[in-house]
């Protein structure tokens, strides 16, 4: 008998590279380019923050776990969104990415803000020679990974005191699935997030801490930066059929939230901050 509530650690790891090859084998029945080496170069510039904001609570949360004289190792930093105001409380910080675009992103923000103790790394997880931590951090990261035991595994073996994981409610690529009926005419096949991974964690025979908040709509400075965004979930390029369909779509979804502020999603979300002792 299946056990819905309580299920083994395989069957969980199986369901969930199931709905990452799902996910995935739908976005390359629509591509209609061929992926970029960078995905996330044309738009890294959106995940620039400012490293002493005091406006996001799951920011809050996992200031309050940095000790001090700790190194923290931020797999999948990009832009530096969580790298930099970690690195104001730790003695130092491995900020680890496969994209180039990004890390320029994480160099412009050290740059800016005076910050000199993080040190930028080019690569995938999981790698060989990992560099060690006392605390490894993902941060909206893992949701697209399909062999997610093998990378929580060696996240572990790097980690000496903790691990974190930041994941919302719904994945961020959720935000476009508004869009895809009608540009593609049919749902998107949503990936695992936050209850999938807490679920994916008990059947690991994890008992994990979560703080939750929640996050607002996703909004971006520009009507163009959010259409953007969305060609790059819905996998098209300018000016062709299904970019004119987008542009329909966009002049009911896409909504002025705020003056200078246009909204993708007024779905809000939850966010949660996991915590796990490593084995």
């Amino acid at each position: 008998m299946v056990e819905v509530l309580r299920p083994e650690r395989e069957a969980a790891l199986a369901e969930w590279g199931a709905r990452v090859k799902a996910n995935r084998e739908q976005a390359e029945r629509f591509r209609e380019a061929p992926e970029r080496p960078d995905f996330y170069a044309p738009v890294a510039a959106n995940f620039k923050a400012d490293p002493r904001r005091t406006d996001e609570p799951a920011l809050e949360h996992l200031r309050a776990l940095v000790r001090p004289g700790e190194t923290w190792l931020d797999i999948g930093a990009g832009g530096g969104r969580y790298a930099l105001p970690i690195a104001l409380l730790a003695r130092d910080v491995v900020a680890l990415d496969p994209s180039e675009g990004m890390l320029a992103v994480l160099g412009e923000g050290m740059a800016e803000h005076g910050i000199d103790n993080v040190r930028a790394m080019t690569g995938r997880w999981p790698m060989p020679d990992a560099p060690k931590a006392d605390v490894c951090l993902i941060a909206h990261v893992g949701y697209d990974i399909e062999g997610i035991g093998p990378f929580l595994d060696a996240m572990e073996a790097s980690a000496g005191r903790l691990c974190v994981a930041v994941l919302l409610a719904r994945s961020p690529a959720a935000a476009a699935e508004g869009f895809w009926p009608p540009v593609h005419g049919e749902e998107r096949a949503l990936l695992p997030a936050l209850p999938e991974f807490l679920a994916l964690q008990l059947a690991r025979g994890r008992l994990c801490e979560v703080r939750l908040s929640e996050r607002s709509g996703l909004t971006y400075s520009s009507r163009e930066g959010a259409i953007g965004f969305l060609r790059q979930q819905l996998f098209i390029e300018p000016g062709g059929e299904k970019d004119a369909k987008l542009a329909e779509a966009a002049q009911t979804l896409i909504a002025e939230a705020a003056p200078g502020r246009f909204e993708v999603s007024k779905q809000s979300a939850a966010v949660g901050v996991v915590t796990w002792a490593p084995r």
